[in-house]
């Protein structure tokens, strides 16, 4: 522990750290006390405005009661926004301290606490003001002398560790106090959560959280880097500092899986930011029909179906009539009329070149009209095109005739026919095995690959017309259980209550974790969401499941285009062990020798452990490995495996405690993808390598997962995955 002045003149150190941690105590206790009293305040505000503003009539509104609700929405709205940033629990409201060169103290924290006169209790750790707390060094100080990160447990202070940035100007009456707030943090017990790292952001992490907000910027950092971390810092740093537009245009985080997204959705709101939207791309779809995916395909039919040539299949899927094009036979005023097959296909294809499946059939309709206008014989009387027009589209024959050659569809029936292999082949061409990916589609229970599949289609046809019978909303509601117009207000508790009922089309900004996976048909789905958006993307190509990198790439490239983009790299592994990611670097190198690996910080003294089990023994081998890390780390398990091995080990698991089983995780080696545990146990190797189109870099990624321990399984001999100066361990 560093020694404050006053321990050197002999002050024992446990004294020094009591009198310091009483004196922030004395702070914290204030800034919760001036907390409650906004709260208290918000809450008056808020019900004082639904006592003036409220109305006892059921039916008709004056005007001016109509003007008071919409003031009373207006006041009640923001004092909900302010009570859902401070009724928020914030783990540790308070987490630093800066004291200046000339005596300046300022307190750091998740959001910003004044007192009623405007004195700044505690400063939000966007603001400028906070920046030093992140920003300082010994060779840059900027004119800080200590910089001390306080741990809270609730509104307690537990814990307190000093830096001294300008020892030549620390005052003898400043105590230094402290073993390193990073470390400590990077040492404790892992939940199934991730946690914020405000506490404890590193000066290379806070360039990228304050990058310039216009365009792309582009985040990279291998295994344990924090980028995940770091981006939704940035996400919530942006919001601070461009409020009212990203939150009038709404700003999109998207992962690569649902448990992903359920590990980091608490971190923004302990942030203080609520208003913003998380996705996976199996569900990114939602604000357009109500599909969503968590199944993953094989590896043959992802890359199928997520390579950028999948559009133009689509777009000749969406044009392919659902049946031969016919010849038109029909009769206007007893005179027949037709239109070969060869003529209506080419009308088909010109309206379809420029206009949306559904949009596209008002074009075709009067290419027909046209054709059959210009055979009219000069005897048939009919003088007047809109006339002979007229008497076309009402015909019975011609109506069955569109609505068979030109139905309405949704994006699920026309992905459905590519199950059919003979409206696969003809979709796709020879050159591909179409039979594979007709045996991929199941509609009904799509894959996460087509979801973005369903998002292309849907842009194809685009929006469907509207039945008469949609556009006849009711003037009244009948409803007895309704007294007065309900507002926002009414409804309003938090301001989340309001953000759930928000659907944006598209989005001023978009977060892109793990982009390194995402495919090419991924990526228009997305550009969909933000063509004028601002994005941060994050990623590490060492860790793609995607076999073409320079495909995605070349995709990523044209998304940016000519707009302002800027890159970061990341270069410090906190989370992996040196011992275990010696050992994950060595297995990717094969694949990746060129690829920029992050140094690895910690070192526990604890080697992996590379065990081998017969097939026969895996389960009873996974169970005894698992029951050992539940007694050597303190926090979570992850047990990483292929799919055909998760009813086995589910079976020897079965005598474990619930306690036990609370602290354990049975996942396969996509999903696991962004999360961290204590302890990892990594089944099969081999087979995981086997069965992804990432191969080693799947690898790479269940390797890399602990924070402490990591012990793999081979199954009947030490696997091929092993690098080869490794002995083979039993």
């Amino acid at each position: 522990m560093p020694l404050s002045p006053a321990t050197e003149a002999g002050e024992p150190a446990t004294t020094v750290f009591e009198s310091e941690r009483e004196a922030e105590q004395a702070h914290v206790d204030r800034v919760y006390a001036q907390l409650r009293h906004a709260a208290a305040s918000a809450r008056a505000v808020a019900d004082e405005s639904r006592a003036r503003y409220t109305s006892d009539r059921e039916s008709w509104l004056r005007e001016e009661v109509g003007t008071a609700l919409f003031e009373r929405d207006a006041f009640a709205f923001q004092a909900a926004r302010r009570l859902a940033a401070l009724d928020a629990e914030h783990e540790g409201l308070v987490f630093g301290r800066l004291d200046f060169t000339d005596r300046e103290v300022r307190h750091i924290g998740r959001i910003g606490v004044r007192t009623d006169d405007l004195e700044p209790l505690v400063i939000d750790w966007r603001a400028p003001a906070a920046e030093p707390f992140y920003r300082a060094t010994g060779a840059d100080p900027m004119n800080v002398v200590r910089r001390r990160v306080l741990t809270c447990r609730d509104e307690t202070v537990v814990g307190i560790d000093d830096d001294v940035l300008d020892p030549d100007h620390l005052p003898a009456d400043l105590a230094v106090v402290g073993e390193g707030a990073l470390m400590a943090a990077l040492g404790r017990a892992r939940s199934h959560q991730m946690h914020d790292i405000v506490a404890t952001i590193q000066a290379e992490q806070d360039e990228v959280i304050r990058a310039p907000y216009p365009g792309f910027t582009i985040l990279a950092g291998g295994p344990g880097t924090g980028k995940t971390v770091v981006g939704l810092h940035r996400v919530a740093y942006l919001l601070y500092t461009h409020r009212r537009r990203l939150e009038n245009g709404g700003v999109l985080v998207v992962g690569p899986s649902a448990v992903f997204m359920d590990y980091i959705e608490r971190v923004l709101p302990s942030l203080g930011e609520d208003s913003v939207t998380l996705h996976s791309l199996g569900d990114l779809t939602r604000d357009i029909m109500p599909v969503a995916a968590s199944r993953t395909d094989p590896a043959e039919a992802a890359v199928l179906k997520g390579g950028a040539i999948m559009a133009d299949w689509l777009r000749r899927l969406v044009a392919l009539p659902l049946e031969p094009t016919a010849d038109l036979r029909m009769t206007v005023k007893g005179e027949p009329f037709s239109l070969p097959a060869e003529r209506l296909e080419r009308i088909r294809h010109d309206a379809l070149r420029d206009l949306p499946y559904h949009q596209a059939r008002a074009a075709a309709e009067r290419a027909i009209v046209d054709a059959l206008w210009s055979r009219v014989p000069d005897d048939l009387e009919i003088d007047d095109a809109e006339r002979f027009g007229d008497l076309v589209t009402s015909s019975i024959v011609y109506t069955d005739y569109l609505d068979v050659w030109w139905p309405t569809l949704t994006a699920e029936e026309v992905l459905a026919r590519l199950a059919d292999p003979q409206v696969c082949r003809a979709v796709v061409g020879p050159a591909v095995d179409a039979d594979l990916l007709a045996a991929s589609i199941t509609a009904g229970s799509w894959s996460v690959a087509d979801i973005a599949l369903l998002d292309e289609i849907a842009a194809l046809l685009g929006p469907a017309p509207r039945r008469e019978e949609e556009d006849l909303a009711p003037l009244f509601i009948d409803d007895p259980s309704v007294g007065e117009v309900v507002t926002i207000s009414d409804r309003l508790t938090e301001t989340r209550s309001l953000e759930d009922d928000v659907v944006h089309s598209t989005y001023a900004h978009i977060l892109v974790d793990e982009a390194q996976d995402v495919s090419p048909m991924q990526w228009r789905m997305l550009h969909r969401r933000g063509p004028q958006a601002s994005w941060t993307i994050v990623g590490d190509p060492a860790q793609s499941s995607w076999p073409d990198p320079d495909e995605t790439s070349r995709t990523l490239d044209g998304l940016i285009g000519s707009a302002p983009h800027r890159s970061y790299r990341l270069s410090t592994n906190y989370r992996s062990p040196a011992e275990v990611f010696d050992l994950a670097r060595r297995v990717v190198e094969r694949v990746e020798p060129e690829a920029d690996f992050p140094s690895a910080v910690r070192r526990t003294g604890q080697t992996p452990r590379l065990t081998v089990a017969s097939a026969e023994e895996l389960s009873e081998t996974v169970a005894a490995e698992t029951t050992a890390l539940l007694g050597e780390v303190a926090g979570t398990i992850g047990i990483i495996t292929p799919d055909r091995h998760r009813s086995a080990i589910a079976t020897g698991l079965d005598g474990l405690t619930a306690a036990e089983a609370s602290r354990l995780v049975v996942i396969d080696p996509l999903t696991v993808k962004g999360l961290e545990y204590d302890a990892v146990i990594v089944v099969d190797p081999d087979l995981i390598v086997a069965e992804s189109s990432g191969r080693e870099r799947t690898l790479y990624v269940s390797l890399t997962r602990p924070t402490h321990r990591l012990t793999t399984i081979d199954v009947d001999a030490p696997g091929r995955w092993r690098p080869r100066e490794d002995p083979a361990h039993d």
